[in-house]
């Protein structure tokens, strides 16, 4: 490992949020500017995947020895950090696992695999027979017709609220969001619940559908940090992120539905499965300390700020002839770099990080040299040698076809932070997981956090932030 990020310590933005955005037209075009890195990453099943077509009920599933579950692949819903449960849907999967087996003759036990899908995707997969059993941790709705069956209710009449930061303005009723903006994630239940509520009328609410590298808890962070001005999320959720991002604020009285409940899904064809869960959660109690792991792990992290603040531009205006022009000679996105930059030194110039690590970029003079540069102390040659150190990164360890440039890039950044042999290693570890190793968010990351913490993974995810904070105002930051 040549090159490692040492410098972490970033100071926060001024809160200002981002106008709220009326017509749609005007979100099209912000999702046409994004950048490489800040668009989706591609969904799909991991490599090497075959599809299932056979439903499993559950004495199949016994016969098998194995239940696969196909959980939301956010991390608020499934996950662990290095042996520590933080997913809400982790401990009571594991406890059904200990349900199956009570009594389980001749050692014949059920073990449970994971099978993290974008949300969007877990029913479709559970319906090809990739699963057995959907856990998705977020309301999730059932088109008319479909072959599925929801267990009883994990949790009843969960309300879909506004969530905002502290020091907002704040809105007496939804009527007065008309013509706002709700930011909201991929996969939102939020969707049908905004078409409800904007059904003839004049001045709708927009739904501003963000990147899918972002989940849930990527959009709440970005609203605490005053990146976005709101959200729309689920109560047990919203309440949850509060209790470790104190910024946030939970709008109770704005609610865009209330009837919904959390479930777990099975095929319509697995009616013991379904009775066996049942009989599972009228039995489960969830345990009182169930999210300590999970407040003790998010408390301590690197939280992301909000780079558009005043003080931030013009940190970034003063720099930005330098990062454009190298970035433009490795063809690479220059926010992509001002985005790095914020993350290393708050887009200043002197910084200086242990491990004589300096400048807008933190390389180190090892790292420097490995790429040419020697007067990497400078403005000019510290870009110079960052960027060429990132071309390098994507040119010897990232150039397969099989990598489409959005991933590419993230998998470039976690090199660049820890070392391009380890995010190698991790790969070849996802692969003989069954996770797709060609794509990081979600997929790779799962065991990065399991190894190494989600050092890393905060990292990739905080640049992926900035990038995507940038390229909204691309048309003000770009002479």
């Amino acid at each position: 490992m040549t090159k490692k990020s040492l410098f972490n310590r970033n100071r926060a933005g001024n809160g200002r949020t981002l106008p709220a955005l009326c017509l749609c037209a005007c979100l099209a075009l912000f999702g046409l500017l994004l950048a490489p890195l800040a668009q989706a990453r591609l969904p799909g099943p991991p490599e090497g995947w075959e599809g299932h077509t056979r439903v499993r009920d559950l004495a199949a599933v016994r016969a098998s020895g194995q239940l696969r579950v196909l959980v939301n692949q956010s991390r608020n819903s499934s996950g662990e950090v290095r042996g520590e449960p933080i997913g809400v849907e982790y401990r009571r999967l594991r406890a059904f696992e200990q349900y199956l087996n009570r009594g389980a003759r001749d050692g014949r036990e059920v073990r449970l695999k994971l099978i993290p899908l974008p949300k969007e995707q877990l029913l479709p997969a559970l319906l090809r027979g990739e699963g057995d059993l959907v856990a998705p941790g977020e309301l999730l709705a059932v088109r008319r017709g479909q072959a599925v069956s929801a267990s009883a209710p994990l949790l009843a009449r969960v309300p879909l609220v506004v969530v905002s930061r502290q020091g907002n303005r704040r809105y007496a009723t939804l009527e007065q969001l008309a013509g706002r903006s709700l930011a909201l994630p991929a996969g939102s239940a939020a969707r049908e619940a905004l078409q409800g509520f904007n059904a003839g009328r004049k001045t709708p609410i927009v739904a501003d559908w963000l990147d899918p590298s972002l989940a849930v808890e990527d959009v709440l962070e970005m609203v605490q940090a005053g990146i976005l001005p709101m959200t729309a999320v689920e109560l047990p959720i919203a309440e949850r992120w509060a209790r470790v991002w104190p910024k946030l604020r939970i709008d109770r009285h704005l609610q865009l539905a209330t009837e919904g409940g959390m479930h777990w899904f099975v095929h319509r064809e697995a009616p013991n499965l379904r009775a066996g869960i049942d009989r599972f959660l009228r039995e489960y109690r969830a345990p009182a300390n169930q999210d300590a792991a999970f407040q003790r792990v998010y408390r301590r992290l690197y939280k992301v700020h909000n780079p558009l603040g005043r003080v931030e531009l013009q940190r970034l205006a003063r720099v930005r002839a330098t990062l454009m022009s190298h970035a433009r000679a490795a063809d690479l996105d220059w926010l992509l770099l001002a985005a790095l930059a914020f993350k290393e030194s708050t887009l200043n110039p002197a910084a200086r990080g242990a491990g004589g690590a300096t400048g807008l970029l933190q390389i180190t003079p090892a790292a420097a040299r490995s790429v040419g540069v020697h007067n990497h102390a400078s403005l000019d040659g510290n870009v110079q040698a960052g960027t060429r150190y990132l071309a390098m990164l994507r040119r010897r360890f990232f150039a397969s076809s099989q990598l489409n440039e959005r991933e590419r890039m993230a998998f470039v950044l976690a090199a660049y932070n820890l070392g391009p042999q380890r995010v190698q290693s991790l790969r070849a570890e996802a692969r003989r997981r069954g996770l797709n190793p060609n794509q990081w968010f979600f997929q790779v990351e799962r065991v990065a956090a399991e190894r190494h913490g989600m050092g890393v993974v905060s990292y990739v995810n905080s640049i992926n932030k900035y990038q995507l904070a940038f390229a909204r105002e691309r048309y003000r930051l770009e002479p």
